[in-house]
């Protein structure tokens, strides 16, 4: 058996040049035309590396060329083995390091994959992990914003409880009947009715013979109402129309009173406010009061 190596340098009889390196594929088909076709020539040829390899022009007839070469390569490793001298072709020690650094850089590769299918593995577990917290999030803000909710409530209710146990004393924050109504009138405007119903009672306990003091127990039974308080809003309406003056919101007041004393379950006491209301008050009364008097007069069944 005649082993044969891939040359790293081969000759090249191409237009009469000298070639360098030659691709693997050049250097094999080099090395077993001299090792197959010399027939029987023994020799060592070296030849230097004068100028640098130029590129081939693989046309139709150098590649029509290298098909008769390989078959007559082909042909003649046939007749080798059939004549019991096979070729050992063995492969360029270069060619057998750099597929082994592919190699090893294929295992990397596969290494680097498997770390990143893991890596992808955790986050959709940390994903599926932030999802559930989140949603556990929002339950326990929700259960919170509820409990808030409820407490604000309590604390109003309770606060409200506070200052209706708390004795009403005289106290005037401006020093003056004019200033103190002004104040509670502020109240009123700006919505807020807790606020107001305060400095009416306080204004009515601290001025009881006011000018303004009528009107302020009319502006106190509205105040009550609205809160529900129709008891305390009867005692205030009933306050303003003692001895039924004849002011522009004495009208207005009579059917409030009928009102909350229908809503206090004193339906007949209600259908009396409602015929002094016919008896002294329809007559220049706005056109909505009537309409309400109306109204109510049919919801409590008055004769």
């Amino acid at each position: 058996m005649t082993p044969i190596k891939t040359p790293h340098e081969a000759p090249s009889s191409a237009g009469g040049r000298t070639t360098g390196r030659s691709a693997p594929l050049r250097t094999l088909i080099a090395g077993l035309m001299v090792s197959v076709l010399g027939a029987g020539f023994i020799g060592t040829v070296v030849i230097a590396q004068a100028q640098p390899q130029q590129a081939i022009e693989w046309d139709k007839r150098r590649l029509d060329q290298l098909d008769r070469n390989v078959r007559r390569l082909e042909r003649a490793l046939t007749q080798r083995n059939a004549a019991g001298a096979p070729v050992i072709i063995e492969p360029d020690p270069e060619v057998v390091a750099l597929q082994g650094r592919v190699d090893v850089l294929q295992r990397r590769l596969e290494d680097i994959e498997a770390s990143f299918q893991r890596v992808n593995q955790d986050m959709e577990r940390m994903s599926f992990a932030l999802d559930e917290a989140e949603r556990s999030n929002t339950q326990l803000r929700r259960r919170l914003d509820a409990t808030t909710e409820r407490l604000n409530t309590l604390e109003t209710r309770a606060s409200a409880i506070i200052e209706a146990n708390t004795p009403v004393a005289a106290n005037s924050p401006t020093g003056s009947a004019a200033g103190d109504y002004a104040e509670a009138m502020r109240f009123m405007n700006q919505g807020d009715f807790a606020a107001a119903r305060r400095a009416f009672e306080v204004f009515v306990v601290t001025w009881p013979d006011a000018e303004q003091t009528r009107e302020a127990n009319y502006r106190l039974g509205e105040t009550r109402l609205l809160a529900e308080d129709n008891s305390g809003a009867v005692q205030a309406y009933a306050a303003s129309l003692s001895g039924w003056p004849r002011t522009p919101w004495a009208a207005d007041a009579t059917v409030k009173l009928a009102t909350a004393l229908h809503a206090d379950g004193r339906t007949p006491q209600a259908c009396q406010a409602l015929n002094e209301f016919r008896t002294r008050y329809n007559e220049g009364a706005p056109q909505a009061v009537r309409t309400r008097a109306t109204q109510l007069r049919t919801r409590a069944q008055c004769a």
